[in-house]
């Protein structure tokens, strides 16, 4: 009977593997060089400040999945942060309902993308860049670039700055999205339908697949959750302005693709994101508890990005390896 199960070298030198592997490395290292640095309350930290990251990473891996980026995740969530600040305070809106009026924003905003993309037919990468501009810039044209949004009541700033069950309250909700998303993507054979047409779309077209949809869908939820993160960054600083999220795509791209999905597509898995997301808050925290340069981090973090590819390989590169030759024929 043949044994269906893969060969040690390959279930131990899995992308994910080994990038679990780093993660724990980085603790122990940043553990033993840095002051408090494993101490439960940094713990937290580390775990309050990568939410939104997080979230916005989570959103991003259907899309990067399918073949596809989105470049203005991060300015929708300035956007999102504006405009939830406006509606609370401006528009007499209770916070309940600005928080719902804000989700439909995003999820309009993520509609916009999708219908560009799908209906014109327009790059993911030209699109999204036209909107990261376009977000961007409303939410400085509505604040003038100096309005800021603050004194938000204190059962709001629970959300971001307290703890529910012992454990910072935001890492409840972010639990609860990457569960779904987990669902969505791995277990379903609607979440597959990412692969697929990131392996071959028009593959998947003559396969009955309804690609424009699922496309629509994954840019749809990206600005969901681009606005949910919104609402816990604005509880978690306790203010709202034009520049918040800035930069914020790059670390949740950086996150997906050093997590083990591929950018071309067709291949990736949500825990690896988890992971991904997990080295470089790990990373980021320990530098200041190392004392290190602001700078160093964004610099490591590339290399980290570099390491984990150049790793994702290893695996092919070792089954050539350690197969056998082939017998040479009998003269």
């Amino acid at each position: 009977m043949t044994d269906h199960r893969a060969p040690w070298h390959n279930r131990l030198l899995r992308h994910e593997s080994i990038l679990l592997l780093v993660v724990v490395l980085e603790w122990f290292w940043f553990n033993s060089v840095g002051r408090n640095f494993g101490s439960l309350d940094n713990t937290y930290d580390i775990l309050r400040h990568s939410v939104e990251i997080g979230l916005l990473a989570l959103a991003m891996t259907p899309i990067i999945l399918t073949g596809g980026i989105d470049l203005s995740v991060g300015s929708l969530l300035g956007l999102c942060a504006i405009l939830f600040g406006k509606l609370w305070r401006d528009a007499g809106l209770p916070i309940p309902v600005a928080a719902l009026a804000t989700l439909g924003i995003g999820t309009l905003a993520g509609g916009l993308n999708a219908l560009l993309i799908t209906r014109l037919r327009l790059p993911p990468l030209i699109v999204t860049l036209g909107t990261y501009s376009l977000f961007r810039g409303l939410a400085e044209a509505i604040t003038r670039g100096v309005d800021t949004f603050t004194n938000f009541p204190a059962p709001f700033l629970h959300l971001g700055q307290e703890r529910t069950l012992g454990v910072p309250t935001q890492v409840w909700v972010f639990l609860a999205v990457a569960a779904a998303l987990w669902l969505l993507v791995q277990r379903t054979t609607f979440g597959r339908s990412f692969r697929a047409i990131g392996f071959a779309p028009e593959g998947a077209r003559y396969a009955g697949l309804p690609v424009e949809r699922r496309l629509a869908l994954a840019y749809v939820l990206a600005g969901f959750v681009a606005a949910l993160a919104a609402i816990i960054y604005t509880a978690r600083l306790g203010q709202a302005k034009a520049d918040a999220g800035t930069g914020y795509e790059l670390f949740a791209i950086t996150a997906v693709v050093l997590g083990g999905t591929s950018i071309f597509g067709g291949t990736g898995s949500v825990h690896g994101t988890l992971l991904g997301v997990a080295a470089i808050a790990v990373l980021n925290n320990g530098l200041v508890h190392a004392r290190q340069p602001r700078e160093v981090a964004g610099m490591l973090t590339g290399l980290l990005l570099v390491a984990a590819l150049a790793a994702g390989a290893l695996p092919q590169w070792l089954r050539t390896r350690v197969k056998k030759p082939a017998p040479n024929p009998i003269a």
